[in-house]
């Protein structure tokens, strides 16, 4: 019997297996509601910037909004305290914590672009753990390098990998997500477009490429390790199909995420020869939050597990190690740990990266395509010292360094990268703070002030 509804019929016959027959109406009721605005806090940039919030119950750092701000002409969006990301998936923040997945850890996010489960990943792991967050797309990769950049941790490596690249890191990672691309149908309501592409067609050619994905990284995680696969879609072919294919492909272990009651997931239990495994389904009318099914499985005691040594010589066609004499003498004064972790030379500038997790940088180095890594300090450019935006976002002390506080207006303009007819306190460089949080840099001369904002980052929305 057909649904009078303007999605596809075969669309609405694929949830018979997931959704109730009777829970239909209120579903289709809910796709022509507003969608709910949700930001994540940076636990590592705390500032007080909203009101009339409400918390979402499975992420400590996530809120609701009750209404959607203009993030592009707020500067704390730009200064990274907060990634607008769509509830359902910070529900990734409570898998971490119900696995006690190891802070010290080394994660992987595999299809990582825009970055929204990446700065989760990365305020998880604090400066404790590294990150590595890949995308294969080249504009993409260069979106999630943007916002790593912006939340400023500075432990994350961002790739630019097929998923098949990968494989000579067989056992190294504690944890790989799989975000898969997928059909979209988590997003009818958010983005309209995905009604208008979705087929039956489409859903079996993701199906195919999720499991081509999965057969390249079901080796990745070490033992003890574990493997989270998610998507925004709501089928069976792509989501329990896919657990299906690794519990009887690989060797993993089903685990269960403990669930409040009152929070509307919907869990689903997925039986495979290797036994039964756990997905968890986040329906809108249901949830306060999109579509969304994820899933997570651990990988056996008797799996691989690869610790990479340090090793005497870096041979790296780009990237070289560097001493801490080689750099800029005032640039050690300002950052007092620069002595205390592993820096490294690309062309005329330098990368500081967390020293314990020395060895495994050069291991991924060596096999995929850096896009960045760690924090990028900044550059000589004829004797001059020039520093870095990167190092300006970052959570790294700048001791030593003069700063200027503006107000909103000209924090819009420096974000524009215009003029900025202000009083400095000094000559030389000096980072731009709105409510004491960095912006980036400007370049006092004395007769004029060269605005240093990457333009490329600049505000082009009229206010």
């Amino acid at each position: 019997m057909e649904i009078d509804s303007p999605l596809p019929q075969p669309f609405l016959r694929s949830l018979a297996p997931v959704l109730e027959a009777g829970e239909i109406p209120s579903f289709l009721a809910a796709l022509k509601e507003d969608t709910p605005t949700s930001v994540r806090l940076n636990p590592f940039k705390p500032v007080a910037q909203f009101t009339d919030t409400l918390p979402v119950p499975w992420c400590s750092d996530a809120l609701y909004l009750s209404q959607r701000p203009s993030f592009t002409l707020d500067p704390l969006f730009h200064a990274g305290t907060y990634y607008v990301q769509e509830a359902s998936s910070t529900f990734l923040s409570h898998m971490l914590s119900s696995l006690s997945a190891p802070k010290d850890g080394v994660f992987l996010d595999l299809c990582a672009a825009p970055g929204g489960k990446s700065t989760l990943l990365a305020s998880y792991l604090g400066r404790e753990g590294l990150l590595v967050a890949n995308e294969v797309i080249s504009g993409r990769a260069q979106i999630l390098k943007e916002n790593i950049v912006k939340w400023g941790i500075g432990n994350t490596v961002v790739t630019q990998n097929d998923a098949s690249h990968f494989q000579p890191l067989a056992g190294l990672f504690d944890l790989v997500l799989v975000d898969a691309p997928c059909s979209g149908e988590g997003m009818f309501r958010k983005d309209p477009n995905a009604i208008a592409e979705w087929s039956t067609d489409h859903v079996t050619h993701c199906a195919i490429r999720q499991q081509r994905i999965l057969d390249e990284v079901g080796i990745l995680p070490k033992a003890g390790g574990y493997l989270v696969y998610a998507t925004c879609t709501y089928n069976e072919t792509e989501n329990e199909e896919n657990i299906r294919f690794l519990a009887e492909e690989f060797s993993y272990e089903p685990v269960r995420i403990p669930l409040s009651e009152d929070w509307g997931i919907q869990e689903s239990e997925v039986k495979t020869l290797a036994g039964d495994y756990f997905g968890y389904r986040f329906f809108p009318h249901k949830v306060r939050g999109e579509g969304f099914f994820i899933s997570v499985m651990k990988r056996t005691a008797s799996s691989v597990s690869a610790s990479p040594k340090l090793q005497k010589e870096f041979r790296h066609p780009h990237l070289k190690r560097v001493a801490t004499r080689q750099i800029n003498e005032e640039l050690v004064r300002q950052v007092p740990t620069v002595g205390e972790e592993a820096l490294y030379a690309l062309g005329g500038g330098f990368f500081l990266f967390p020293m314990k997790f020395q060895a495994t940088f050069e291991c991924i180095a060596q096999h995929l395509n850096l896009r960045y890594m760690g924090i990028a300090l900044g550059e000589m450019n004829h004797n001059q010292w020039i520093p870095s935006h990167e190092w300006a976002m970052s959570i790294l002390p700048k001791e030593g360094i003069h700063t200027a506080e503006v107000t909103l207006e000209q924090a819009i303009q420096f974000l524009r990268k215009e003029n900025l007819p202000i009083e400095l306190p000094s000559i030389g460089w000096v980072l731009i703070t709105y409510q004491q949080q960095p912006l980036g840099w400007v370049k006092n001369l004395g007769n004029r002030i060269n605005n240093y904002y990457p333009k490329e980052w600049r505000i082009r929305m009229a206010q």
